[in-house]
């Protein structure tokens, strides 16, 4: 076995033994259901091969052992009795009927494929649409399955896409590669591994990654570089736990996060404290950036975004003077209508301080497999790949961006223009409860297509609406699998330890499918030989089967690869941008026709743009914000997890509950000109008087299922529209207006 300069972690123990009579099988935690993070975990199994008990695992450097309460309640997902067991069918006519009959696995496929196979010879491979929900380890096979079976139009069911996209797509126009915070994540001996530096400051900006993990960052890394000395600071609308222990807490208006950025920005390079030596040498647009950011006087923007100026010139002085700093960056900025513009005014931020590839910094994170483009873009026809939706009205997407656009696919199904499409595949997602805007009309475009398949781990709202086809999908205790998804990759591998009926993994449901849609592209036994051919192809040195005794394989990591010619294919030094800089002004930008630096627009409907909303909706909605038990729409099943969080909650601060006559705990609608949605009062200073916070994603599992678990009363989504920013990335989830208001006795 060569490990091609891998590193591995020497483990005490064997990766499958035996304790106290259970089976434990070593592995990571990588969905579903779960996160986007892939923790070490130890799966207790009894001599029936029943998983009985999750721990973490200590030998993985990841995690360390550590675990949330999702992992921990994992045998109550997995063992669920609510499981989709078996695949299921039923007419057409009768979606949104509980009318499913069992069908076997044969059946299944032998009708996808045939009817699959029927519109590609009839009408052309892009009618069909292939839609993901959250990354984790999906786009790696579904893009395959879209691209061999020939249909340019896969997508994510967000209005502009707006998860994690917009600033991969942001990041990648502008220097070329994505950044994350430098954790010491990618080395095997963490913070003890010489190369790596403790940063100086970490500014969280909307972000609250103890609670969500995201991105590939176990949040509790945080609270480890805290003891260690690492100071915070935060920009949220919400004062979280590490707000409280921050040297500057910026509670933004929701929405106006380019503007503070830009503030920022102000400072740093009129106060002369950006790095000169690193923006001399390798940025590009500086002068022009210096120019656009001059209006944005710390007093101007204390009036856009309701954060003292001193503290805007505080937390930019802090960060810009670190010796070392880390931007960890959330979905906030993605869930803005423009979050291109305001990703670039951030990012500049890390830029100019010259935390880019450094100790502590922001670190380009090395892959197995390339996770944002997907795999298999080769085999999808040139001709074919034009029709692509959305390519005709978003430049963007012609620069390299491989997904089709969700809101004009919206208004594809509505209308049949340019082109009539006729069926759907959807893999982890229930976007009617979680992602889609405007749930009603969201529910009508698509009864429009002739035959729509989901896969899933439950009957959800999504698949009771709108399925003619579901298929049962395993939960990773079920499954053989590699991880290959966000944050730093590491060689870490999925074992398969108990079977639940007859569920099967993502990966080789899309195997299956794949081998009668295209065998070609297909052409491994099963999955675990495709997994030994994605290991060979990217280097590893390993087979699946040597990787499962030895995983974590870390990858070969270097610093300031932009100095070394790692960055570019050419091997020349520098960034893989037009001019080999980091393009604070941008050219990819300017060649799609769109403005090429930062910019800050007023979120509409908000205070500001719409302010005769106001008398009747008086209050700034923001969304989204993640808790410690659920994951987007995932676990309202789980009794532990619910028990936590039982009901959707909308926060609200003292004084303005005091304000419309509200207490806490009160049943209340929070709603504005397009819908609204049932929500749980919690009264907390931790909002201002000004903001109301709500989660997403909810559903009642326990409800009627014909009445698509109350998802209509429940949606947060209810309240949106479908309404993208400039370039096609970016959607207003985290800015409204609305009010709330106590619902009535029968309601």
């Amino acid at each position: 076995m060569e490990d091609k300069g891998f590193e591995l972690v020497a483990h005490e123990k064997p990766w499958h033994y035996e304790e106290d009579g259970l089976k434990v099988t070593r592995g990571s935690a990588w969905t579903g259901p779960g996160c986007h993070i892939g923790c070490g975990v130890l799966l207790y199994t009894d001599e029936n091969d029943k998983l009985v008990k999750v721990e973490g695992d200590p030998e993985n450097p990841f995690n360390e052992g550590r675990l949330c309460p999702r992992c921990l309640a994992l045998p109550e997902c997995t063992n669920h009795d609510d499981r989709l067991k078996y695949p299921l069918k039923r007419a057409r006519e009768d979606r949104g009927k509980n009318t499913w009959e069992r069908i076997s696995w044969d059946e299944a496929f032998d009708t996808i494929a045939t009817k699959f196979i029927d519109i590609r010879e009839e009408f052309g491979p892009e009618r069909v649409a292939f839609y993901q929900g959250t990354g984790r380890d999906i786009a790696a096979w579904i893009t395959r399955l879209a691209w061999s079976y020939g249909s340019p139009n896969y997508l994510f069911g967000m209005s502009g896409m707006s998860c994690y996209l917009p600033r991969v797509a942001g990041c990648f126009a502008t220097t070329g590669a994505f950044w994350l915070g430098d954790y010491s994540q990618q080395f095997a001996q963490r913070y003890d591994d010489a190369r790596w530096k403790l940063p100086e400051v970490i500014m969280l900006w909307g972000n609250n990654p103890i609670v969500s993990n995201s991105d590939g960052l176990y949040g509790h890394w945080i609270v480890d570089c805290m003891k260690m000395g690492s100071k915070i600071i935060t920009v949220d609308p919400r004062r979280t736990w590490l707000s409280s222990k921050a040297e500057h807490f910026c509670q933004l208006r929701p929405g106006t996060d380019a503007a503070l950025a830009m503030g920022m920005l102000n400072v740093i390079m009129n106060e002369d404290i950006y790095d000169h030596d690193f923006v001399d040498r390798w940025c590009y647009g500086f002068d022009e950036l210096k120019e656009r950011v001059a209006e944005f006087t710390p007093e101007k923007v204390e009036e856009i975004t309701w954060v003292p100026a001193e503290e805007i010139i505080g937390a930019a002085r802090t960060f810009a003077n670190a010796e070392n700093a880390i931007m960890q960056w959330g979905l906030a900025i993605d869930t803005t209508k423009e979050a291109l513009p305001a990703c670039q005014a951030i990012s500049a931020l890390f830029e100019i301080t010259g935390n880019i590839d450094n100790p502590g910094g922001m670190i380009a994170p090395p892959s197995i497999l390339y996770y944002a483009g997907g795999w298999g873009n080769e085999l999808l026809d040139p001709e074919i790949a034009k029709k692509r939706i959305g390519l005709d009205k978003y430049a963007l997407l012609n620069f390299g961006f491989q997904v089709a656009s969700t809101d004009e696919m919206i208004k594809t199904f509505e209308t049949g223009k340019p082109y009539e499409m006729k069926a759907a595949w959807l893999q982890t997602t229930n976007f009617l409860a979680c992602t889609a805007p405007d749930t009603e009309r969201t529910m009508a475009a698509w009864q429009k297509l002739d035959f729509i398949v989901v896969t899933d781990l439950f009957m959800t709202p999504t698949a009771m609406a709108l399925a003619d086809i579901v298929l049962p999908a395993c939960t990773y205790p079920e499954r053989d699998g590699l991880r290959v998804g966000d944050g730093v990759q590491r060689g870490e591998v999925i074992n398969k330890v108990t079977q639940i009926g007859e569920c099967k993994s993502d990966m080789e449901i899309n195997l299956e499918l794949g081998k009668r849609l295209n065998p070609d592209a297909w052409p491994w036994a099963d999955v675990d030989e495709m997994f030994s051919f994605i290991l060979e192809d990217a280097g590893v040195g390993m087979n699946f089967h040597e990787l499962q005794e030895n995983a974590p394989a870390y990858i070969p990591f270097e610093y300031r690869k932009y100095e070394k010619g790692l960055l570019r294919a050419d091997g020349q030094p520098g960034f893989d941008t037009p001019s080999g800089r980091i393009e604070l002004w941008s050219n990819f930008y300017n060649n799609a026709g769109l403005d090429p630096l930062p910019y800050f627009e007023e979120p509409t409907p908000g205070p500001t743009a719409t302010p005769e909303l106001l008398e009747e909706y008086p209050l700034v909605l923001t969304t989204g914000a993640r808790n410690f038990t659920l994951f987007h729409s995932e676990n309202r099943q789980v009794p532990h997890l619910r028990a936590v969080h039982p009901d959707p909650i909308v926060q609200m601060n003292p004084a303005t509950a005091v304000r419309f006559g509200l207490e806490d705990k009160d049943w209340v609608w929070v709603e504005n000109a397009r819908g609204r949605c049932k929500r749980r009062l919690e009264v907390t200073p931790i909002v201002n008087e000004m903001t109301v916070s709500t989660d997403h994603g909810w559903w009642y599992p326990e409800a009627d299922p014909e009445n698509l678990f109350d998802v209509r009363d429940l949606n947060v989504n209810n309240l949106f529209q479908y309404i993208p920013g400039k370039a096609g990335f970016g959607c207003n989830y985290k800015t409204l207006l609305c009010k709330v208001y106590k619902i009535e006795e029968g309601e």
